[in-house]
């Protein structure tokens, strides 16, 4: 049996390892803690040769809501692993990634889809990457990924905007491969899941390594220079007023910025 994680419920269903973010009452907000138990999840995934499928979803209404700012704006706990380390356990992870988008993604949880294999959404979720109203700039390499899945300008007024997108406007840009009802995504993914764990563990993965293998030294690239972005944005005028106005329960106003 996986092991157990705190911010994480992990299962099998056969060959499919089902990796289900669990803090539906921060709706699954990325924090300290995730980030360990992600990393340990998918090297464990990675390495266990009954594995041949990966399946992330989250837990309640949401899929993953991105940076939990209440721990960015106090003193960020010891973690075993950094931000890059969780981004790379997924880029490095040789089996199918599958996403079952079943609520709202923000930030890391739209980004993701960028470094995943296959992308189902819930009728009724949506994507948001809110960088520019945090004050900061893109992550996860979605300035490389979402280019090629999105073309530049919409992938661009996507992470620019922090706008909304809904599942079909994701389905008729790029983003997403398929819309299934709320109520039917993660039986629907389990089966295509399940197709592909039907064939050979070597197959899969000789194909994924085909296909993402000349990515990845750009996706390593673009997330060393989005980082170094994104520590010169930290701390900054903007990034303060947001974090206050996130605070404060109200608008940020850029007005002066």
């Amino acid at each position: 049996m996986p092991s157990q994680f705190q911010t994480l419920n992990v299962r099998d269903e056969d060959a499919v390892r089902v990796i289900e973010l669990n803090r539906p009452d921060a709706l699954n907000a990325f924090n300290a803690q995730m980030g360990d138990d992600l990393v340990d999840a998918f090297r464990t995934a990675a390495s266990d040769d009954a594995v041949k499928v990966i399946v992330l979803t989250g837990a309640g209404r949401a899929f993953w809501a991105g940076a939990d700012l209440k721990e960015m704006s106090g003193r960020r706990p010891e973690t075993k692993y950094t931000f890059d380390d969780t981004l790379n356990a997924i880029i490095d992870c040789p089996k199918p990634l599958m996403l079952a988008i079943n609520g709202v993604g923000v930030g890391i949880g739209a980004t993701v889809c960028g470094l995943a294999d296959f992308v189902f959404m819930a009728e009724s979720a949506r994507l948001r990457c809110p960088f520019s109203s945090l004050g900061l700039t893109a992550e996860a390499a979605s300035t490389v990924t979402f280019p090629r899945l999105l073309g530049r300008q919409r992938a661009a007024w996507f992470l620019m905007s922090a706008e909304w997108m809904d599942a079909n406007m994701c389905l008729e840009a790029g983003l997403a491969m398929e819309i299934i009802a709320d109520q039917d995504l993660l039986t629907t993914v389990m089966t295509r899941a399940q197709t592909l764990a039907a064939l050979p563990s070597a197959s899969l993965q000789k194909t994924k390594s085909l296909i993402m293998g000349p990515l990845v030294d750009e996706m390593r690239a673009a997330i060393k220079a989005e980082n170094q972005g994104l520590a010169a944005l930290a701390g900054g005028p903007a990034n303060k007023e947001a974090l206050a106005a996130f605070r404060d329960k109200r608008e940020a106003d850029f007005s002066n910025f």
